[in-house]
């Protein structure tokens, strides 16, 4: 379960998934931050979650979709 500092969820990720077994889920909450990943010029927290959810959706190890539940939940499942 990810929920910690935004910009190292890229760090955090990338420490983990190489650990996992295929099966595996890692949830990621915050992804939506609240709603200003969608800002073409977030700056902060919200550009960091913007880089991660790019970065989640580019990795061909996992298979992932973001849920629009409160302030936005990624669930990602190693291949």
């Amino acid at each position: 379960y990810l929920d910690a500092d935004k910009g190292s969820y890229i760090p955090y990720w990338e420490e983990l998934v190489p650990r996992m077994r295929a099966g595996g889920v890692i949830a990621t909450d915050n992804v939506l931050f609240h709603g200003r990943v969608t800002d073409p010029d977030a700056t902060g927290g919200a550009a960091a979650i913007k880089e991660f959810n790019d970065h989640v959706s580019a990795d061909a190890r996992m298979d992932s979709v973001l849920l629009t539940v409160a302030d936005g939940l990624t669930l990602s499942r190693k291949r």
